[in-house]
């Protein structure tokens, strides 16, 4: 009669012991979930300012430069040849400060 007891009270042990250990993990897991997102919005933060639509204003300039050449031969087919191409971009592009609000 008296193991019977002692079984059932080391059943007892080991399902709280496991309890508490669960509890425990799941515990750890709520902080290094903070843990991760803290840093990644460090890592962010040292990136600089990102694009925002509402906070960016641009104003660009694109000149398109072309050289083409045409040649007809004696049976009236078209040869074009391109002999060069150039883009140009210029201009600025602004970003607002993120805390104030429009």
């Amino acid at each position: 009669m008296l193991r019977a007891r002692t079984k059932g009270q080391t059943t007892l042990e080991v399902v709280i012991l496991i309890g508490f250990v669960v509890a425990a993990l799941i515990a750890m897991g709520v902080y290094m979930k903070r843990g991760i997102q803290g840093r990644l919005r460090d890592s962010t933060d040292q990136v600089g300012e990102q694009y925002s639509a509402r906070h960016t204003s641009s104003e660009y300039v694109t000149t398109t430069g072309m050289t083409q050449m045409e040649n007809i031969t004696k049976g009236g087919a078209i040869e074009t040849v391109i002999s060069r191409n150039i883009q140009k971009k210029a201009g600025s592009e602004t970003i607002a400060d993120f805390d104030q609000e429009k």
